[in-house]
């Protein structure tokens, strides 16, 4: 199972310059419910065009996703090996939780600090 990022989400929305290929798409994939959040709000922001949007349901639809309940958040509250910015807390915690159900998965992302914090909890990235 493979974790994806809001980066890579967005990535590929986007159509940025660094993507993930195709065969990603037909992984078993999974994130927090906090990267719908992401990308729409995203999307808002840059008012993405009607094309993009539906291109984004299609792409969360493919998705499955854990809901931030009470016990992914009181872990984000808790310190990490190092420091770490809101979101990615979220997106550790989550791991973590799904580590912790003995779900084995690995991290698609672009975010270099994501990519460090997972590191150091031995979270393996996903060759995509």
């Amino acid at each position: 199972m493979i974790y994806l990022d809001t980066s890579v989400m967005l990535a590929h929305l986007l159509t940025e310059s660094r993507r993930p290929g195709a065969g990603l798409w037909r992984e078993q994939l999974v994130s927090s419910r906090l990267l719908e959040y992401e990308v729409w709000t995203r999307l808002h922001r840059s008012r993405a065009d009607k094309r993009v949007a539906e291109s984004a349901r299609a792409a969360l639809a493919r998705l499955a996703f854990v809901e931030m309940s009470p016990h992914v958040l009181a872990r984000a509250l808790e310190p990490f090996s190092a420091p770490v910015r809101s979101l990615d807390a979220l997106h550790l915690a989550t791991m973590e939780y799904l580590r912790s159900q003995n779900q084995p998965l690995s991290l698609a992302a672009y975010d270099d600090r994501l990519l460090a914090a997972a590191r150091r909890l031995r979270i393996p990235i996903a060759a995509y």
